[in-house]
């Protein structure tokens, strides 16, 4: 199974068995808190997250893949690289991992495949593929298999790999020997509860998503708070900090498949040029990658956030183009895009 795994780009499988009574504790807490913000389906599923057996009737064991996610042309020395960007205010940031094509689509038709090998080995077997798309404890049922161990900012983080993978299972109605976990290796280092810009680390092992980037700027529909806005800088999709700043991620892996490789047009751009996207654009630009799912709107929404810090930190020289850019979405029909790129063109050098 690890060999068939191998040819098909996984990095590592693991067994978990299907008893996670014992995370249902956090994860009522977590949710008690009202940490999950605006993502209401995470409330609605419940505890049903923390038991795959009702998720799938006859499921005993849990299937769990890793596949390495960064691009093939990653230069020694990229979490400084990815820095250097962040530093540079009129640059939009797109998250390592949206830069390519989209992962969904990657792992599921990769993990239904792997279960079609398992079945022409062992027969027909009741199973399920999920990847970060129903409720699954995807990282408690990684850290469980072996994977690697939860990390302080939440994600699983592995010896030879960082953190910088995407996780997948496969729920099976076969009895398999669960793999062993490992021991965490985080010790006193609390890099990733202070580098974060929004303090969204509330404490170790615990994030409070209404203040989390990614979620701002993925999940969230409305308005970003003005009190965050400030904070997000140049970040327009996603947020790496916690991940850039881990020191395990010096060993992170180069993925195997061009699937992950960046897109022409996204890395590296002026914030202006992005911003000047018509929806057509926008649409062709995404296409088949995860950026698409927040919309043309959302899109523009972030964008007009990044501007607006550029304008209060960036180069002075800079500003003139920057408010240009901002000035041409004045008369958006979307009042949710107007309202930032009011608040944008509001913004002074601090």
């Amino acid at each position: 199974m690890r060999q068939w795994a191998r040819e098909l780009g996984f990095s590592q499988i693991g067994v978990a068995g299907v008893d996670l009574s014992s995370a249902e504790s956090g994860l009522g807490q977590w949710l008690a808190a009202g940490f999950h913000g605006g993502m209401q389906y995470m409330e609605a599923h419940g505890m049903r997250r923390a038991r795959p057996a009702e998720l799938v009737p006859g499921t005993v064991s849990v299937i769990t893949a890793r596949m390495d996610y960064l691009p093939r042309s990653t230069p020694a020395g990229w979490q400084a690289v990815e820095f250097e960007r962040l530093g540079r205010a009129h640059e939009g940031v797109v998250s390592v991992y949206a830069r390519g094509r989209d992962y969904h689509k990657v792992l599921r038709a990769r993990l239904q495949k792997l279960s079609d090998r398992i079945a022409e080995a062992l027969g027909p077997f009741g199973h399920r593929v999920f990847t970060d798309s129903a409720p699954v404890l995807e990282a408690e049922l990684a850290s469980r298999s072996g994977q690697g161990w939860r990390g302080k900012h939440t994600l699983v983080l592995s010896r030879e790999a960082g953190s910088m993978f995407f996780l997948g299972e496969i729920y099976v109605d076969m009895a398999l020997h669960p793999t062993e976990p490992v021991t965490a290796h985080c010790g006193s280092c609390s890099a990733c509860i202070d580098v974060c810009p929004t303090g969204a680390i509330v404490a170790p092992h615990r994030v409070d998503a209404r203040r989390c980037i990614s979620y701002l700027t993925i999940e969230h529909h409305g308005p970003i708070p003005l009190e965050l806005r400030c904070l997000m800088g140049n970040r327009i999709y996603g947020c790496d900090d916690c991940q850039l700043i881990c020191p395990w991620n010096k060993y992170a892996q180069v993925s195997s498949l061009p699937d992950f490789d960046q897109r022409a047009g996204l890395t590296g751009q002026h914030l202006a040029t992005l911003f000047a996207w018509d929806e057509a654009t926008f649409l062709r630009m995404t296409e088949g990658g995860p950026i698409r799912r927040i919309g043309h709107e959302r899109w523009l929404r972030n964008i007009a956030v990044a501007l607006g810090n550029a304008l209060r930190t960036g180069d002075a020289q800079q500003a003139p183009a920057l408010r240009a850019a901002l000035q041409t979405r004045l008369e958006h029909p979307s009042a949710l895009v107007v309202e930032h790129v009011r608040w944008a063109l509001a913004q002074r050098p601090g």
